[in-house]
């Protein structure tokens, strides 16, 4: 007699883990592929391409952080 215990969606850590991460794999590679076509099109020494891949990876991980932290209701803003 195994009872079926749904867990209210607010309060699934396991499930906003995993949003979590899969948001900040996705953010983090499309933002550094967006950064090395820029790079590609705009610089021309190496440093500056990885500069600008790095730059995008940095948005991309931002971004994800942030809207994560909205997630768990930790928001990184001050009332």
């Amino acid at each position: 007699m195994a009872e079926n215990k749904q867990i209210p969606a607010q309060y699934d850590v396991n499930a906003k883990w995993d949003a979590c991460l899969d948001l900040g794999i996705r953010r983090f590679v499309y933002s550094s592929l967006g950064g090395a076509f820029t790079g590609l099109l705009l610089f021309r020494t190496p440093v500056t391409r990885w500069a600008s891949v790095a730059f995008g990876a940095g948005l991309g991980i931002g971004s994800a952080y942030t809207e994560c932290s909205t997630k768990f209701d930790g928001s990184s803003k001050k009332d």
